[in-house]
């Protein structure tokens, strides 16, 4: 595909994928605030989990499957971007796409199975049994909760992957601003190691970058964006050369006319009465 050929495509799906990357921001967030909602143990033992489990399933499938719409979502925005980036860059591997694909359709898989299958622990585990510390351990430890947590972990590896090497990737042809693809790194980071309960980062980062889709930007768009090809951003080495070098063409000086070149010969300065030769006198006999 050609450099006018892709700008023509990106110009027909700006839109849409503008409004997935801010769906998938929305989404992420609220799936996240949702499971903070309802009731909540204030003490950490396991059979009072479970029991307050029970109680909040049809948050937590809510949550679930809005979550898991949010994954699919910011799957599709990496592979949009890995897309525009690699038309740029055709040295890119495309094991990074999929990477973002299997990442989100697993996390979107497993977060549904495992709530589905905690919701039938847990009503198990109130309505059969005498609700003891042994019972709840073993509903827990099932094999089956740990596989769908194991899978889980590794589409939070994937998706964290996936964020770090579109965002290095899309900064370095300049789809992305130095701030987004530094915040993109920094979103993918926190995948892995929450901070917050809520991931603001990833979803203001992916409201940000459905923003830049639109074609709208603070500072205007970048220059890849509209060129088709890639506009590396200037190194700081780079930055330092131009600052230095206009430094220097303004400090350059100007040369000064000599007085013949304008008024023609200086005229002599007259000498003064007190550095004029003495006459003299003669004496009277």
């Amino acid at each position: 595909m050609s450099a006018q050929d892709r700008l023509a495509y990106e110009a027909r799906v700006r839109l849409r994928q503008a409004v997935i990357a801010v769906l998938a921001g929305v989404l992420l967030v609220a799936a996240s605030a949702m499971q903070l909602t309802g009731p909540h143990t204030k003490v950490d033992e396991l059979t009072v989990d479970l029991i307050t489990a029970n109680k909040r399933v049809p948050l937590d499938q809510i949550a679930a499957v809005i979550n898991a719409l949010a994954s699919l979502a910011i799957a599709a925005t990496l592979t949009y971007l890995f897309a525009a980036t690699r038309a740029r860059n055709q040295q890119l591997n495309q094991y990074i796409k999929w990477i973002a694909i299997g990442g989100g359709a697993l996390a979107a898989i497993t977060g549904i199975a495992y709530s589905v299958v905690i919701a039938v622990k847990v009503h198990q585990f109130v309505t059969q049994g005498a609700q003891t510390y042994d019972q709840a351990n073993h509903l827990t430890n099932s094999g089956e909760l740990l596989a769908l947590q194991l899978l889980g972990q590794a589409a939070a590896l994937a998706l964290a992957v996936a964020f770090v090497l579109v965002s290095l990737g899309a900064m370095r042809v300049g789809l992305l601003t130095r701030f987004m693809g530094y915040l993109g790194i920094f979103a993918g980071v926190l995948v892995l190691f929450q901070i917050t309960q809520v991931p603001v980062v990833q979803g203001y980062w992916l409201v940000a970058l459905g923003y830049l889709f639109s074609g709208r930007w603070p500072t205007g768009v970048p220059p890849a964006w509209r060129s088709g090809r890639a506009e590396p951003w200037a190194s700081g080495q780079e930055l330092r050369a131009r600052r230095v070098g206009a430094a220097a063409g303004r400090a350059k000086p100007t040369a000064t006319p000599a007085p013949e070149a304008v008024g023609g010969p200086a005229p002599t300065p007259a000498r003064s009465r007190a550095g004029a030769p003495k006459r003299k006198r003669k004496r009277k006999r």
